[in-house]
């Protein structure tokens, strides 16, 4: 049976009216454009981790999680406007180091795939097909961040959602190349 915190509810029935609360303590509509950007963050998250339970390779599980990790942080920083935990909160930092290991990644799946000489339709076995749902996702929270303007996360941040999308796209083709799943050309 797992443990449950009786003094911690998941409900608090603050958001009944249609808002909630941001870092800060500031209440505003969750039809609020920072807050469906961080919720596109949290559904890539989501897709992210059905992606790993499926998993049979220990190396892409380990690198999904680490992923879900920096989205974690991502969305701490979208539900700080006013940059408060900055400074303060060392897990919910996205730096240069993250944005190079990503492309360290994009390199090494690449190096093993065939060349891309065509569009591929989206598909494939379970994982890659999840993948390639997880890299649209990401393109639409990348999206989401974009409209809210130049200072609404460190320029980081945007980096890093563009480089792994283009990383989602590499695992996808990466999963059905070493499940044995042909790639459909366009």
């Amino acid at each position: 049976m797992a443990a449950y915190n009786h003094f911690v509810k998941i409900y608090t029935r603050t958001g009944d009216g249609g808002e909630t609360g941001l870092f800060g303590g500031q209440r505003v509509s969750k039809a609020e454009p920072r807050v469906a950007a961080y919720g596109d963050v949290d559904e890539l998250n989501a897709w992210l981790g059905l992606v790993r339970s499926g998993a049979d390779d220990p190396q892409l599980a380990s690198m999904l999680e680490g992923l879900q990790r920096d989205l974690f942080a991502i969305g701490a920083r979208l539900a700080d406007p006013a940059h408060r935990i900055a400074e303060r909160v060392a897990k919910a930092a996205i730096a240069q180091a993250d944005i190079a290991r990503l492309e360290d990644w994009i390199d090494r799946f690449e190096a093993d795939l065939p060349p891309l000489r065509r569009f591929i339709l989206a598909g494939g076995g379970g994982s890659g097909a999840a993948l390639h749902v997880a890299r649209t996702v990401s393109r639409r929270a990348e999206r989401s961040i974009v409209g809210l303007g130049p200072d609404a996360v460190e320029p980081e941040v945007l980096t890093y959602m563009n480089r792994l999308s283009d990383l989602l796209f590499v695992m996808a083709r990466a999963a059905n190349h070493r499940g044995g799943f042909a790639e459909t050309e366009w």
